[in-house]
C-alpha cells in the first residue's frame, strides 16, 4: 500500500471505492491506526488497528512489588494518571487487609477529581482543533496548566504524581493548598462560562456535532461502553455512585445524562463533569479531617493468597483491575480493564454511514487514548 508525503496511504479496492489509512502518525492523540473505505465522501467500512504502543504493563507487574508498579502503570494514561492507579491500589489493599485513614481517602478524591478536569481539558483542546477552532484549543490547554499547578502542589510533579499508592497517599497537602485551590476553581468556573459562549454555543460547533455519530441507548448498553460515552446515550451509570469507593458516598454531585446520544451529547457530558468535579472538591476541602495519610507498610509487603477486583470511575469511564495473589510480595497475575478499549468497539458502528468530514469529531468524542487501550 503506497504511502504519500502526508503519511496517508491509499489503495483502490473497487472502481468507486477507496481505502484510506488514518495514522499511526499520532492522529489527534496517541499512536493509533484505522483504515476507512470511502465511497465518494461517505464512509462505508472501518477497520480499527490498535496495538502500536503495547508495552506489556500487565506482565511487568509480576516482576515488581505492589508499590514499585505504580510509576509503571500510570504511564499508560498520562492525562489520567491518578485514576488508572486507583483501582490497582484498592485491589492491592484488599489483598493486604488494610484500612485507609479518612484523610487519605479524601486526598485521593481531591487528586482524582482534579485529574478528571485536567484530562477533560486536554480532550476539549483536541476536539476543538479537530473542528478548526484554534482559540478553543489554546484556552483549555492554557487553563489546564493552573490545574496541573494544583496537582504539583499535592504530588510534587506535574504529570506523573505516583500519588495514590497501596496504603494511602504519598504525602499530605501543604497548608496553603485550600486557599490556592479555591482561588483557582473560582477563576476556572468563570472560564467554563466563556467556553460555553465561544465554543459550545457556537453555531458551527452545533452544526458539526448535533445528530452526528448517534449511539442509541440500547446500542450503548449492548456494546458495553462506559463513562461519558455511556452517559451521553441516556444511561445513568457512574461507579462513584453505583459502587462507591473512597468516601464518595459523603459528597453530593450530579451525574450528567443526555438523551440526544450524539457527538454533541458526548461533548456536553465532559463540560458538565468538570463543573461537578469542582463541586466535589469544594465539599472535601470543607470537611476533610486531620490525621494520618498513609498506613505504614513493609518494604516487601506480603498479601494473602487469593483474588481481588476493584474499579473506579476514571476520566474516560470505568477503570478496573483484577489481581491474583499467591501470597507473595508481587502479583501473580494482573488484568487491566480500561475504558478506552471498551469505547473503541463502537468506532466502526459510528463512522460507517458518516461523512469523511465528520470523522474527527466522532472519533475524538469517544476520548480514545491509544496507550491506555494498548497497555
Amino acid at each position: 500500500m503506497p504511502v504519500g508525503a502526508t503519511g496517508i496511504s491509499t489503495q483502490q479496492v473497487e472502481e468507486d471505492k477507496l481505502v484510506v489509512s488514518i495514522g499511526p502518525q499520532h492522529p489527534g492523540a496517541g499512536h493509533f491506526r484505522f483504515t476507512i473505505t470511502v465511497e465518494g465522501d461517505m464512509i462505508v467500512d472501518v477497520l480499527p488497528d490498535p496495538g502500536y504502543v503495547h508495552r506489556g504493563a500487565e506482565k511487568q507487574t509480576e516482576y515488581r512489588n505492589y508499590t514499585q508498579s505504580i510509576p509503571l502503570l500510570e504511564r499508560s494514561s498520562l492525562t489520567d494518571v491518578t485514576n488508572i492507579i486507583g483501582p490497582y491500589s484498592l485491589a492491592a489493599e484488599e489483598l493486604m487487609g488494610i484500612e485507609i485513614p479518612p484523610r487519605a481517602q479524601y486526598l485521593r478524591m481531591i487528586m482524582s477529581e482534579n485529574q478528571r478536569i485536567i484530562s477533560h481539558l486536554y480532550w476539549l483542546g483536541i476536539q476543538a482543533i479537530f473542528l478548526g477552532h484554534s482559540t478553543m484549543f489554546m484556552w483549555p490547554l492554557g487553563d489546564r496548566d493552573l490545574l496541573i499547578d494544583l496537582g504539583e502542589m499535592i504530588g510534587g510533579a506535574r504529570i506523573t504524581y505516583s500519588y495514590w499508592i497501596p496504603g494511602g497517599v504519598r504525602n499530605d497537602i501543604p497548608g496553603n493548598f485550600k486557599e490556592r485551590a479555591l482561588k483557582t476553581y473560582d477563576y476556572f468556573e468563570k472560564r467554563l462560562v466563556d467556553y460555553e459562549r465561544i465554543f459550545f454555543e457556537n453555531p458551527l460547533f452545533l452544526k458539526r456535532t448535533q445528530g452526528v455519530g448517534v449511539l442509541k441507548r440500547e446500542e450503548a448498553i449492548r456494546f458495553g461502553v462506559v463513562g461519558p460515552v455511556l452517559r451521553a446515550s441516556d444511561v445513568k451509570s457512574d461507579t462513584r455512585l453505583d459502587e462507591p469507593y473512597c468516601l464518595y458516598k459523603d459528597v453530593n454531585f450530579e451525574v450528567p445524562v443526555y438523551k440526544e446520544c450524539d457527538t454533541w451529547a458526548r461533548c456536553m457530558v465532559h463540560l458538565f463533569e468538570m463543573r461537578q468535579s469542582i463541586r466535589i472538591i469544594r465539599q472535601i476541602l470543607e470537611k476533610i479531617p486531620s490525621g494520618s495519610v498513609r498506613v505504614k507498610l513493609s518494604p516487601q509487603q506480603r498479601t494473602r493468597p487469593g483474588e481481588a477486583y476493584a474499579r473506579v470511575e476514571a476520566s474516560r469511564g470505568a477503570m478496573a483491575f483484577h489481581i491474583i495473589s499467591d501470597g507473595g510480595t508481587k502479583p501473580y497475575r494482573t488484568k487491566i480493564s480500561v475504558p478506552s478499549f471498551r469505547n473503541l468497539i463502537v468506532l466502526k458502528k459510528l463512522l460507517i454511514g458518516s461523512h469523511v468530514a465528520d470523522m474527527p469529531a466522532i472519533y475524538w468524542s469517544l476520548d480514545y487514548w491509544p496507550v491506555e487501550a494498548d497497555r
